[in-house]
């Protein structure tokens, strides 16, 4: 076990840039399916990854979750956190009105949990760590947009809290090329595990099904 300066060192050095990913070395018993804002005001968006196909990987993936009795969160953006930034508020009335809306695609069901979040990350302003908790939840997958704003937000705020991260990185994509290197690369290494959603539907095949 790496202590002190010697597990320090290794978090520094834990994300050489390219690096492959490592397989997933284990799923929870009780593991939960993160969508963060896959809506349509945000679909729309010029992303670096061809939206289309990281909204049916996603989609994929909640339902295989769903057919195991495993939690799905579908998170949506409705609002931005008060503080003043140098790039400024975005003007939300200038919104089309169904810019909110979940993209069809999810194909939401009764048994999936909305979260409506105001802030970056979904665990912050939300009940979603309290409902998670009541569930028996321990690990998160997260998906979604944007991989360096709403999906890192989360993943720290989920690290922070004692959750096993789990980073599907072909199930998001972000509006800047290099905001979604650095992350995938530099950070989600120092938060959790990576993974593909092939290798996540294959463990997931293998999974027991839990009670509704």
């Amino acid at each position: 076990m790496l202590v002190g300066k010697e597990y320090l060192a290794a978090s520094l050095t834990a994300a050489p840039l390219n690096r492959k990913i490592m397989p997933l070395t284990k799923l929870d018993s009780t593991a939960a399916l993160i969508v963060i804002d896959l809506q349509k005001g945000i679909a729309g968006l010029p992303t670096v990854h061809p939206v289309g196909e990281i909204i049916g990987r996603v989609a994929r993936l909640a339902h295989a979750f769903r057919e195991r009795g495993l939690p799905v969160v579908l998170v949506n953006v409705t609002g931005v956190a008060p503080g003043r930034t140098d790039a400024g508020v975005p003007n939300l009335s200038s919104f089309p009105a169904n810019w909110t809306e979940l993209v069809p695609e999810l194909e939401p069901r009764p048994s999936d949990h909305l979260v409506s979040k105001q802030r970056w990350g979904a665990l912050i302003g939300t009940s979603l760590d309290d409902d998670l908790r009541q569930r028996g939840v321990t690990q998160l997958f997260l998906t979604g947009v944007s991989t360096s704003a709403g999906v890192e937000s989360t993943a720290r705020s989920a690290y922070d809290y004692g959750y096993n991260v789990v980073f599907v990185a072909d199930a998001m994509t972000d509006l800047d090329a290099e905001a979604h290197r650095h992350s995938v690369e530099k950070i989600f290494p120092r938060l959790g595990e990576t993974d593909t959603t092939a290798s996540v539907l294959t463990l997931l095949t293998g999974a027991p099904t839990r009670p509704a």
